[in-house]
């Protein structure tokens, strides 16, 4: 890994977009830190209790990089636009509109995404004003108002300002992945977790547990070698191509593999999970009453209802992006095209049946094996009491993030070294 990162800065494309990958992800840290006007930054420090631990609002906070604690410029994060694709992505399955949208190729893509960025704008606005609210109850906790002079100018000064934020940062993200490294919205999330893992060292090193002591770093390489690993898994099924005619020449038919990944959907249907899983005891803290705080308590992030519920959203949502992503009719009519066939399966309709019933068999352990990682450490923090402070989904997303991001950067070097080689 570290060969391909020394070898990245050595060519001049490639250590541009490093550069502006880190210059947008700098920029997001430095706006995570700097209040919305209107707020009193004292009485906020006075509350930042409240948004730490294993409550909904640390959850949350966790993910927007710690500007929720400080009411930031970019307290909402990226999770507005994440809650937006999902609705989009279910709506391709219902609407026909959007289903004929979605087949109309890279157009096509470009109306959703469009319709994705306007649901973006509406559900960051609405969002902003529940936070507001939600702000304005924690003045008795904090001894003074966390919002000077409440009135509706303010209000709106305050919700403008974190939905301009949120959008901000949803075109910080789409600009990450058209001139940087990686999928630009998967590294500010990745960016906000690894933001905290100071925290988290020091939680560790301050552990009143010996043995929890000694065990947590073994544990930690543990489960990331098991991630790695799964992650990595593949079953290639073997392809034959048949020799073929193009004008006045034969081209040599030859054998390859079609790779079929354990985890096909990735970190996405954790990322998914967690927005859906978050919207309840959210919902629970902004209605501020006796009802609200149950129910919160009720789908807080170490519950058993939170862990059951978003273990089954998780293999839910694995199943669907597998079959947004990978077409098994398209697959046989794309090998059908060009002459490719699997040894031992007949072309057209059979072909797609034998992908579609070895995909369901490797999607299947793909997804109990992200929600088994994304509950067993809240699980064993429920049994044991000690503080892990990174929950499974978020060492999911960020060893998930890490692998996709250098298998990115592995493919701008090969097609550099390619160029080198044709030249």
């Amino acid at each position: 890994m570290l060969s391909t990162i020394l070898k990245a800065f050595k060519v001049a494309d490639i250590r541009k977009k490093l550069a502006i990958t880190m210059f947008i992800l700098a920029l997001y840290r430095l706006g995570a830190h700097i209040p919305v006007p209107g707020i009193n930054v004292e009485a906020v420090k006075a509350v930042q209790d409240s948004f730490s631990g294993s409550s909904i609002l640390g959850f949350l906070n966790l993910f927007s990089g710690g500007g929720l604690s400080r009411i930031a410029l970019f307290a909402l994060g990226i999770m507005p636009y994440i809650t937006a694709s999902i609705i989009l992505q279910l709506l391709t399955v219902v609407v026909p509109s959007l289903e004929k949208l979605q087949k109309e190729g890279e157009v096509g893509q470009q109306r959703i995404t469009q319709y994705t960025r306007y649901l973006t704008v509406g559900l960051s606005f609405g969002q902003a004003i529940g936070y507001v609210f939600l702000f304005r109850s924690f003045t008795a906790s904090a001894g003074q108002p966390i919002i000077d002079n409440f009135n509706a100018a303010r209000v709106f000064m305050i919700v403008i300002s974190l939905t301009a934020g949120s959008i901000l940062l949803m075109w910080m993200g789409e600009l990450i992945t058209q001139r940087g490294i990686g999928n630009g919205i998967s590294l500010m999330i990745f960016a906000s977790i690894v933001s905290g893992l100071p925290n988290g060292v020091q939680a560790w090193a301050t552990s009143p547990d010996p043995v929890f002591k000694v065990m947590m770093p073994f544990i930690a390489l543990g489960v990331i070698a098991a991630i790695v690993f799964v992650q990595e898994g593949q079953r290639r099924i073997p392809i034959q191509y048949a020799k073929r005619v193009i004008g006045r020449r034969m081209t040599q038919g030859g054998q390859t593999y079609l790779p079929l990944r354990v985890n096909m959907a990735g970190v996405i249907p954790v990322i998914f999970a967690a927005s859906i899983m978050a919207f309840p005891p959210t919902v629970g803290q902004l209605l501020n009453n006796e009802f609200g705080r149950d129910f919160a308590a009720f789908f807080s992030p170490n519950g058993w209802a939170y862990i059951v519920g978003e273990s089954i959203f998780i293999v839910l949502f694995t199943y669907f992006y597998t079959a947004v992503t990978f077409n098994p009719v398209d697959q046989s009519e794309n090998l059908k095209k060009y002459g490719g066939f699997i040894p031992g399966v007949r072309p057209g309709r059979p072909t797609a049946e034998f992908l579609d019933r070895v995909l369901a068999r490797l999607t299947f352990p793909g997804a109990l094996y992200l929600a088994a990682v994304a509950a067993m450490p809240t699980i064993l923090i429920n049994q044991t009491s000690a503080n892990f402070f990174f929950g499974g989904t978020s060492i999911l997303i960020v060893v998930g993030v890490a692998l996709d991001t250098m298998k990115q950067l592995e493919a701008q070097l090969m097609m550099r070294d390619y160029e080198g080689f044709l030249k």
